[in-house]
């Protein structure tokens, strides 16, 4: 079969289109060059391999949202078990499929590493995201025009807990938690917005995050009225997990949700936890049946063994990540690129953010920095506006993959090197992309796993 198969359906006005119409339009033209579908197909491998030997091989990724997966788990992403079936809650009364003994041992398995790790009572394994995970809380804890207090986005807030999601869809009254310009919770100007608004739920969510929440003192003060608090920890379960952050489930949190694919280091995947029996049947009832139904099991069963990689490796695994931000923080500003958060020590997380006004911005910064193999992303920080969101001032720089591959404290001076020569002495971009290269090739092997244990000593 050749050509559009969309020649044989009856034309159509163009609708407006959401994504990048010059991208889809190469795509496009690469489809009708092909002879055949089998060369479609081959097109989409070709880009796939494409990524892995540069974003796999010949880059220094320093994105916050992402981790590399070890050989185990991303084997087990291809299992046979994923084109299984698994509709319900664990065991054979449970599940409108017969056939399944073996998927309830994998998910069971699953279950209760992820409580182990994560020193909790309950968890729930079947959030194909994190962001479904926050959905599945408001599902549960609120009801619509309930009042929920969450962070701004130029604050380091997630548009998971803002009006443009979940918690919009779930048609909740959102209040800002105040702010100060130095990315601090104002507590005094909380407790006054709280007792006026008394919200259902405070929800910490942080996408840009670089140091603990005062989550018990939040607990405290909405606890007189009813108020939950609930933490998204997206960006920070594995340094929970790793005891390298804040324990929020021993803080006053009623339930933790996170991601797998950030410093967690497993697949793509949302965790909930809690440690309250009154809301388990509410919370499992938001999972299923309103939420997931057939949850992919080849990756319950990759996220089951990245909470066993997390049991063994994650202290050291999560303190050297923390370490690597702190100098990777100090070292681009000892060479003239602002970072946030000097004066509190840079970070206690896996995150740096510096302010690129004086360089162009974050997105001018993020595509240059890219064009050398640096790979970064722009962000909102304190001082932008709403409108800034294409546009912002700062640069979020993670420190998860490049500890993974074995990396320490003096390789993040030379990292700051390469950021130095690319925005500040401007050498070309090519020239700083070949060294990049050649510096990444001594780094290709994944540490903190069962394979490869810990990275050689220093």
């Amino acid at each position: 079969m050749h050509a559009r198969q969309q020649d044989h359906f009856p034309a159509m006005e163009p609708q407006p289109q959401v994504h990048d119409a010059a991208t889809l339009r190469s795509a496009a033209q690469v489809l009708d060059a092909c002879k055949n579908v089998r060369e479609m197909a081959q097109e989409v491998s070709a880009a796939v391999k494409r990524n892995e030997i540069w974003r796999g091989q010949q880059c220094l990724n320093l994105l916050a949202p992402e981790a590399p997966t070890s050989p185990t788990v991303r084997s087990l992403l291809s299992a046979e078990i994923g084109t299984r079936a698994a509709e319900g809650h664990i065991g054979p009364v449970n599940r409108w499929f017969a056939g399944t003994r073996h998927i309830d041992e994998v998910e069971s398995l699953c279950m209760e590493l992820l409580k182990r790790a994560l020193r909790a009572e309950y968890a729930d394994h079947r959030l194909c995201a994190s962001m479904i995970g926050n959905l599945a809380v408001y599902t549960a804890l609120t009801q619509p025009g309930d009042t929920v207090m969450t962070a701004p986005q130029p604050f380091g807030g997630h548009s998971s807990n803002r009006a443009d999601g979940p918690a919009g869809v779930r048609g909740l009254n959102i209040v800002d938690i105040p702010f100060t310009p130095e990315l601090e919770i104002d507590l005094d100007a909380f407790r006054r917005a709280a007792q006026q608004h008394q919200p259902k739920l405070v929800t910490l969510g942080m996408s840009m995050t670089l140091f603990p929440l005062p989550a018990k003192e939040i607990s405290e003060i909405i606890a007189p009225w009813g108020g939950k608090l609930f933490f998204d920890g997206a960006h920070q379960l594995g340094l929970i997990a790793g005891g390298q952050f804040q324990d929020p489930l021993r803080e006053g949190a009623a339930v933790l949700t996170g991601s797998a694919g950030k410093t967690w280091s497993g697949p793509q995947s949302g965790i909930m936890a809690w440690n309250d029996p009154a809301i388990t049947e509410r919370l499992a009832w938001a999972v299923f049946p309103v939420l997931a139904a057939t949850h992919q099991v080849n990756r319950v069963a990759a996220l089951a063994v990245s909470a066993a990689e997390m049991i063994e490796f994650g202290q050291v695994y999560m303190a050297q990540i923390v370490s690597n931000s702190q100098a990777l923080a100090r070292a681009l500003e000892q060479r003239g690129i602002p970072v946030i958060g000097a004066s509190r020590g840079y970070s206690q997380t896996h995150q740096v953010i510096a302010d690129v006004r004086q360089f162009g911005g974050g997105l001018e910064v993020a595509h240059q920095l890219a064009r050398a193999n640096l790979i970064t992303n722009k962000n909102l920080i304190p001082g932008d506006a709403a409108s800034d969101w294409d546009r912002p001032s700062g640069l979020r720089i993670g420190s998860i993959e490049v500890t993974r591959l074995g990396m320490r404290e003096t390789q993040m001076d030379e990292i700051a090197e390469f950021f130095a020569r690319v925005l500040l002495r401007k050498e070309p971009v090519e020239k700083v992309q070949q060294d990049v290269v050649d510096y990444r090739r001594q780094y290709q092997t994944l540490y903190y796993c069962f394979e490869n244990g810990l990275p050689p000593a220093a």
